[in-house]
């Protein structure tokens, strides 16, 4: 199955930038939906109004997020890791995807950059 490696620069700390992606008040603001998340592994999250879900698998603090996405009831886990590094006043992230069905990676590939990571930076650098 196929896997997407993205990189991203977003003005912020890797600090600030965790707690928008950890943070359901803030996910709430940059999003613009309703989000259920808690920065604990084994918790179920919900984004931009249950379009995205999953279990949160493992965090550092400010560093680093591992998620499982749901894509229906496929086998495959699909792995979602976000790799947050201080790079001067900005943040440095890095994304890797794993297994995303076929049939989802023109939409996942296109989400990230505009609706996740595009609004992220939206949200910091207006």
């Amino acid at each position: 199955m196929p896997e997407l490696r993205k990189y991203y620069r977003i003005k912020g700390t890797p600090t600030e930038l965790y707690a928008a992606l950890t943070n359901p008040f803030s996910i709430t603001l940059w999003t613009g939906s309703q989000a259920i998340m808690k920065d604990e592994p084994g918790t179920a999250f919900s984004l931009f109004g249950g379009d995205i879900e999953g279990v949160n698998l493992a965090f550092e603090k400010d560093s680093k997020i591992v998620q499982e996405w749901y894509f229906g009831d496929r086998e495959e886990k699909s792995i979602v890791t976000i790799t947050l590094r201080p790079d001067r006043h900005y943040t440095k992230i890095e994304l890797h995807h794993t297994n995303i069905p076929e049939d989802a990676f023109e939409d996942m590939a296109h989400g990230w950059d505009s609706f996740y990571f595009g609004a992220l930076k939206e949200f910091f650098e207006m």
